[in-house]
């Protein structure tokens, strides 16, 4: 089967990621860390997949999760942990709502990232 009509395999599990609301992927996008011109490039996995930033979504509508090891926001400093958490959980909101604002993909990423990319296409030109 030709790799386009898989759908986007997840990097750690190997299961399809059949909703952009389950994408790691476009959480990263939405949060400011994935640029628009190499989003088509990147590796895909499911947001559970990456305990690491999963860990970081507070919100009743998702099962909280746990990181083991260096990473595990037990671990951190509480300030630092706060604030992913805020960032980290606004994205995932904002994920959640995508398939049902009919927006462009450019108008994805949280307010103060699409500032950015918008100043960042400004100075390029």
């Amino acid at each position: 089967m030709v790799a386009c009509e898989q759908g986007y395999l997840c990097d750690v599990c190997g299961q399809d990621v059949e909703a952009i609301t389950d994408s790691d992927l476009y959480l990263r996008y939405i949060m400011g860390e994935v640029s628009p011109l190499v989003l088509p490039t990147l590796r895909e996995r499911h947001i559970r997949c990456n305990s690491s930033l999963a860990q970081y979504i507070v919100d009743a509508a998702f099962p909280s999760m746990s990181c083991d090891g260096f990473f595990a926001k037990n671990t951190l400093d509480p300030a630092f942990v706060a604030a992913e958490e805020s960032r980290v959980t606004r994205g995932w909101r904002r994920l959640q709502e995508l398939p049902t604002l009919g927006i462009p993909i450019i108008e994805y990423p949280l307010p103060e990232f699409r500032q950015q990319l918008s100043e960042h296409a400004d100075g390029a030109s």
